[in-house]
């Protein structure tokens, strides 16, 4: 995939497809085709910092975590970007959330992961 302004961290998404965040400030999306599908800062109006690690949840909504902002964003399909994470995190980098709604975020302005749940889904 050309193009790109200092990729740093990729994850694929459901749908065959991939998302990648670019230091430069912004976060792609791919399809499987590695035909660009959108850009999350047009798309949602989102204005980054510094994106690092990203991942993709169950429901197909894509997290980010901005490395210079301190924080964790859930961009949903369809809606308004949340944040899901403002405090606590130094130096948010890579992620990835699980099945059960499982958030883990390595932090390495601490040396450490830290485990956030944020979404309770009925069995």
């Amino acid at each position: 995939v050309p193009n790109l302004q200092g990729p740093r961290y990729v994850s694929p998404v459901p749908s065959g497809g991939f998302v990648v965040s670019e230091e430069c400030g912004d976060v792609k999306v791919f399809m499987s085709s590695c035909k660009l599908l959108c850009s999350l800062s047009s798309k949602y109006g989102h204005q980054f910092g510094n994106p690092a690690g990203v991942c993709v949840d169950s429901d197909g909504s894509i997290l980010v975590a901005d490395e210079q902002r301190r924080t964790v964003h859930l961009f949903p399909e369809h809606g308004a970007p949340v944040c899901l994470v403002s405090t606590g995190l130094r130096r948010p980098t890579g992620m990835a959330c699980s099945s059960s709604g499982h958030l883990f975020v390595a932090d390495t302005g601490e040396n450490c992961v830290k485990v956030f749940k944020y979404c309770v889904r009925p069995p």
